[in-house]
């Protein structure tokens, strides 16, 4: 039986996230918030039947919110938002993108401040648990107002109109939602608003993407400890003395991990026992592994914060004081920095990897036969693994430039700033995508080098990594079709296989 998720508010983690994105765990709502998301509701009808003008519930949007709604358009005002904004362009986004969206988006409107009915919360539950799956087209949200362009397309099957995935079939919304026996909804006052105004699809991105770059930093210095181990690197540029001295949290984390992976090797060296130095990629793993988890730390917590936010607009605060107040909590800024930050910190994890992936198959700076083939020249070797890397990161150069200092006004200039976090956090998914692609052939390529020593010489967690690799790649004789080889190997990675081994053995790494 799934695992499942209770949804209140205020406690879903990243794990949780992940769980229902990916893995499918089934969702509920927790039945303390009920009364909360009752009153909510009840306040705008209140509000409604008082006359008060209150934007986006009686109200144009945007430009328009000068504009009075009478109330016999008011549910028609809701599902022209939801018509006028599903705009938008290019590929769906994954699948597992649309089930983080919606699991967001019914935490954060579970809280109890945005006004919306118990049936709207209850249809995308039902969405969820039943696999009925929007198309969500992945590009037009300029990340504030909300990601209004994508949480529209997640908004159409609910009112029967759109796409949606079910079953591994694309269907009109309607036909999908029936098929899966999901009751489609109307929308009333306020709620298409509530559901478009918020950072989902941004957010949809972020969590996929933290939670997989926390596990690549970790087995990152797993690989690099197989890579140290393959051409004899230097111990001691690892001493905890050198690293307390400059007490940043990911050097010392990382330079204690490097110790534990390598710890009875035979095949590392000393200073001054073969080289005094070694190159930078290698000596300071440490410091610039640690750097990308100092960077990686900040976005963690901001996108731990966000998930439990409350990001549309206007928000309802009932009780004796009661007030429909509008401000800016969709402005996606802090996730537009963060995502720009986890880019450029992800971007510089595969640069230190390919370059590492150079030493390796270069016989001047590795010692070991070109291009780690015993018979080059009729072979090739890793040769053109090394292209691949290489392009990787150069794309990502490209990708890492953040999207977060640009901004174009929108809606004649009533939002006049918005944050693009929606085009950094799809970015940031694809830099991590090839980080991970790169350390994976970075563990091909280490695992190749080892094979010309003593491979029973090798550290406790390189060993490890070098066992996993072997069960399912062999040792490179004559050039094969590579790029099985290579998905082999990134499998290894992406499914965090390769960590969950290593701390199975060495307990947990920092």
């Amino acid at each position: 039986m799934r695992e499942v998720i209770k949804i209140n508010g205020s406690d879903l983690t990243i794990e949780d996230v992940v769980k229902v994105a990916r893995y499918g765990a089934k969702v509920e709502l927790d039945e303390n918030q009920k009364d909360a998301i009752l009153t909510s509701r009840s306040y705008v009808e209140e509000a409604l039947r008082s006359g008060q003008a209150i934007y986006g519930i009686n109200t144009g949007f945007g430009k328009f919110a000068d504009i009075a709604i009478s109330e016999e358009q008011l549910d028609l005002l809701q599902k022209n938002l939801i018509y006028s904004d599903a705009c938008g362009v290019g590929e769906g986004f994954d699948t597992e993108i649309v089930r983080a969206m919606m699991v967001l988006r019914v935490n954060a409107i579970s809280k109890g401040y945005s006004g919306v009915l118990m049936d709207t919360i209850e249809c995308l539950i039902n969405m969820l648990n039943n696999g009925v799956h929007p198309i969500v087209r992945e590009k037009g949200s300029v990340g504030a107002s909300g990601d209004l362009c994508p949480l529209a397309h997640m908004v159409l099957p609910m009112i029967g109109e759109g796409e949606a995935e079910y079953n591994g079939e694309i269907l009109p919304g309607r036909e999908a939602m029936d098929r899966a026996g999901v009751k489609t909804i109307v929308l009333k006052a306020k709620e298409g608003l509530a559901l478009i105004n918020g950072t989902q699809a941004m957010m949809g991105n972020a969590v996929l993407a933290v939670y997989d770059t926390e596990n690549l930093l970790k087995q990152v210095d797993i690989v690099s400890s197989l890579t140290v181990d393959a051409l004899e690197g230097i111990i001691d540029a690892f001493d905890e003395r050198i690293h307390i001295i400059r007490p940043h949290k990911g050097q010392i984390n990382v330079a204690e991990n490097m110790r534990n992976l390598l710890q009875n090797s035979k095949r590392v060296t000393k200073q001054g026992e073969k080289r005094m130095q070694d190159a930078y990629t290698l000596r300071c793993i440490p410091q610039i592994h640690g750097a990308s988890r100092l960077a990686f730390d900040y976005v963690k917590q901001t996108v731990e914060t966000e998930i439990n936010s409350v990001t549309d607009n206007p928000l309802i605060f009932p009780g004796e004081n009661g007030a429909c107040i509008s401000g800016g909590n969709f402005h996606g800024q802090p996730i537009a920095i963060a995502m720009d930050t986890l880019g450029i910190l992800a971007a510089e994890i595969a640069n230190v990897s390919e370059r590492r992936v150079e030493r390796l198959v270069n016989p001047t700076l590795s010692g070991l036969p070109a291009f780690l083939v015993k018979h080059g020249g009729i072979n090739d070797g890793f040769m053109i693994p090394q292209y691949v890397a290489a392009a990787l990161v150069s794309e990502n150069k490209v990708l890492a430039h953040p999207a977060s200092v640009d901004s174009i006004p929108t809606s004649a200039n009533q939002e006049d700033h918005v944050s693009m976090g929606t085009i950094g956090a799809r970015k940031a998914r694809t830099i991590v995508n090839h980080a991970q692609h790169v350390v994976s052939i970075e563990l091909l390529c280490a695992g190749q080098a080892a094979d010309f020593g003593n491979v029973d010489d090798l550290g406790v967690g390189s060993k490890i990594a070098y066992d996993i690799l072997r069960e399912k790649v062999d040792f490179m004789e004559n050039d094969v079709i590579f790029y099985k080889d290579m998905d082999k190997s990134f499998e290894i990675i992406e499914s965090g296989e390769l960590l969950e081994k290593v701390e199975n053995k060495l307990g947990k790494l920092n």
